[in-house]
């Protein structure tokens, strides 16, 4: 049972006592296993031989240590080193499915087939076995066996197109969204089978991509289309179809304002001290307000000029009108909001004493703050886990001689 570093098993997660294998790497597949991990499941990932993740070698110049970006979302898992290219050490991955729960991989279609790692191929090792593919493009269609790669998919999607100020050059989103949400689609993939699994006894093959986690995220730009035919401009940080609902300039910074009820327009009147916009023809309907969005924000720029962003927080704030601060990334997780909601955690580290990490979106029982290690070494724990599952000395330190394992 895996145990934060003072201890304590995560035995009240609800997925305590998941043995998940990962066999995935750099991003969306990580990004799950995270997911997972901190909902209590013990996740194990299963490295190349002798390098390990790609994501390992994500440094910046002269940078030596271990990239932060892996060590985010690779805390709280255990890995081990093997090189699943040879016989010897197909024959243990094998053997560790038959006794774990889940196994996830985010290779291209086939790459794990022809290593005989696919899913028939292991379900017959574990028939109860759930088996999640992250592709890039799914496993069906004239791309699916084409890599995919989160800025790719972005562009391919729309994403891309529909982000950016009007006018300009196309914008990707600061993130990534694709990757990201491929995790999390995943993780949900694996839970409902996990349910279906208590039910039935049954395994399950999830599936999932980064055209499909980049796709999931266009309902409104799709409905815009499938409703009307036209695709949606970019309009830079405001809604196709609410206004005033944007960025705006007050006298210091930022401020994002939402107008998307008759009761929050009232409010951003009475506080911007112009009850008379209120019956102004150009703005006294919903769709003219997003008809004349230009005259309106011009309009409301100026009077946030007056003030600064923290004090308009607080008049709007006052009367109920949706607004807040544009921060930083910094200035977010600095946030004691963010603090109490689980959302920045501290994390021992390897020889650098505490760090910090984004923490768990998920909360139980008004606990959300995960049980969790920091990021491991590759090949760190190969020796251990390999005992734990069944593994006796001798044989383990006949897989090191063959160059098949190794220990971190």
């Amino acid at each position: 049972m895996l145990t934060s570093p003072n201890g304590v098993a995560a035995a009240h997660k609800p997925l305590a006592g998941l043995r998940v294998l990962e066999v995935a790497q750099i991003m969306a597949g990580p990004t799950c296993g995270l997911m997972l991990s901190d909902l209590g499941a013990e996740v194990i990932k299963i490295e190349k031989h002798p390098a390990g993740d790609d994501a390992r070698q994500y440094q910046k110049p002269g940078d030596t240590a271990l990239p932060p970006s892996f060590r985010m979302i690779n805390r709280g898992k255990r890995s081990v080193a093997l090189d699943t290219r040879t016989p010897e050490g197909k024959a243990v991955l094998q053997r560790m499915v038959a006794k774990a729960d889940v196994l996830t991989e985010n290779f291209r279609r086939g790459v794990m087939e022809r290593l005989g790692l696919g899913y028939d191929d292991l379900k017959a090792f574990n028939p109860a076995l759930i088996y999640c593919s992250i592709s890039g493009y799914g496993r069906e269609g004239p791309m699916a066996s084409k890599g995919g790669f989160d800025l790719i998919l972005q562009a391919f999607s729309g994403l891309i197109a529909a982000t950016g100020e009007p006018g300009r050059a196309p914008v990707k989103p600061g993130f990534s969204v694709a990757d990201t949400n491929a995790g999390i689609l995943a993780a949900f993939g694996i839970v409902s089978a996990y349910v279906h699994r208590l039910r039935t006894g049954e395994g399950s093959r999830v599936d999932t991509s980064l055209l499909q986690a980049a796709m999931q995220q266009t309902y409104w730009l799709s409905a815009n289309y499938l409703s009307t035919g036209r695709d949606t401009e970019p309009l830079g940080t405001a809604h196709s179809l609410i206004a005033p609902y944007q960025v705006f300039q007050a006298s210091d910074g930022g401020i994002v304002i939402g107008g998307g009820n008759p009761k929050s327009w009232r409010g951003i009147c009475q506080v911007l001290g112009h009850p008379e916009w209120e019956a102004d023809a150009r703005f006294d309907h919903p769709q003219r307000r997003v008809q004349y969005r230009d005259e309106l924000s011009a309009l409301i720029d100026g009077a946030l000029a007056t003030a600064t962003v923290a004090e308009w927080c607080e008049r709007f704030d006052s009367i109920g009108v949706p607004a807040g601060p544009v921060q930083t990334t910094g200035q977010a997780l600095e946030h004691p909001q963010t603090r109490a909601v689980g959302m920045v955690i501290d994390v021992p580290d390897m020889g650098d004493g505490i760090t910090r990490a984004v923490g768990s979106p998920v909360s139980f029982n008004g606990r959300s703050e995960p049980v969790t290690t920091p990021a491991p070494r590759v090949g760190e724990h190969t020796s251990e886990v390999l005992q734990e599952f069944g593994f006796d000395a001798a044989e383990i330190e006949a897989l090191k001689a063959q160059g098949v394992i190794a220990q971190g």
